[in-house]
């Protein structure tokens, strides 16, 4: 199904903050190297949206699941503050090999804390004190009910968790799809449906995107 018809897509990014070159290079660059993969590489669009929401909560401790080639890595920390801290999580040295290249670039290694480890592994070794601005999960759609798990007792009053691809480009709306990833995010929208810790929205942001904020 898509979301977006071509022209909607094309008026959004025309009328957004335009990408810079860095972000050109980066896009073109995984088109090029990763041409099978390049689709799990987030809009510009979507990049602004995450600076932009970066900025509003004044996040300065960040948590990312799923980092690929690293597009959303650099609008994330092009939000935060100097002293800020985004922790990313990823299990592939190829594809992260390029995004380490260009946060070198943006100038943000100082912001970037990669860890190449199973995401849960990585969550699961974090204090648990609710210390965590904001979380972004765009990896496995199978582990993010776990990934959520662990974040939101990590959160702080006020927080956010972002989820990527909750449409999951309409295979949410079959209930009788058997595609693991599709059950996967049927129940992680559920889940935060009924979660009384946090308020949530779902917006029609690409593939979808779901706002829970920590109560």
């Amino acid at each position: 199904m898509d979301i977006l018809a071509p022209a909607i897509s094309d008026y959004l990014l025309e009328n957004c903050t335009p990408a810079d070159e860095l972000l050109r290079e980066l896009a073109e660059e995984t088109r090029a190297k990763l041409p099978d993969a390049a689709m799990m590489q987030i809009s510009h669009d979507e990049g602004e949206f995450l600076t932009m929401i970066t900025r509003l909560i004044g996040a300065r401790r960040v948590v990312e699941v799923g980092v690929f080639t690293g597009y959303s890595s650099i609008c994330i920390a092009r939000g935060m503050a100097e002293d800020g801290h985004l922790l990313a999580c990823d299990v592939s040295e190829e594809w992260t090999s390029i995004a380490r290249s260009y946060w070198e670039r943006a100038g943000l290694t100082d912001r970037i804390e990669l860890r190449i480890a199973p995401a849960l592994e990585t969550l699961r070794s974090l204090p648990s004190d609710p210390v965590l601005d904001m979380a972004f999960i765009d990896a496995d759609k199978v582990g993010y009910p776990d990934y959520y798990a662990e974040l939101v007792p990590r959160l702080r009053q006020g927080g956010l968790i972002v989820l990527d691809n909750v449409f999951r480009g309409g295979g949410v709306l079959d209930g009788n799809s058997a595609n693991e990833g599709d059950i996967a995010m049927r129940r992680m929208n559920e889940i935060v449906m009924a979660d009384d810790r946090v308020d949530s929205v779902m917006l029609p942001v690409r593939d979808g995107v779901t706002l829970a904020r920590k109560r």
